[in-house]
């Protein structure tokens, strides 16, 4: 719900990516389960801060953040290659 905030492009775009996230992490193990809805928790933290918490979300300056270094060395491939995609996809709208 929290991509209601979003322009339309970005909402389209990031409810495709939850839906496809959630049915990545469906059959992962406890540990990465655990791992997954922390990460997710603090993503809707991080959106829900961005938007604001009053009324309809509204966009309020830049929406995400950047990712460090360090936070980048601690991804699998597949995690870096679904991130360029993620990328190519926002730079489209």
């Amino acid at each position: 719900r929290l991509h209601r905030g979003l322009p339309a492009a970005l909402q389209e775009m990031g409810n495709n990516y939850v839906k496809d996230e959630f049915k990545r992490h469906k059959n992962c193990s406890p540990l990465e389960s655990q791992k997954f809805m922390r990460e997710w928790a603090g993503y809707t933290l991080s959106l829900a801060e961005q938007l604001g918490l009053r009324g309809k979300p509204q966009p309020i300056g830049m929406i995400g953040e950047h990712l460090t270094e360090d936070q980048l060395e601690h991804f699998r491939d597949e995690q870096l290659s679904q991130l360029y995609e993620l990328l190519k996809e926002a730079k489209k709208h």
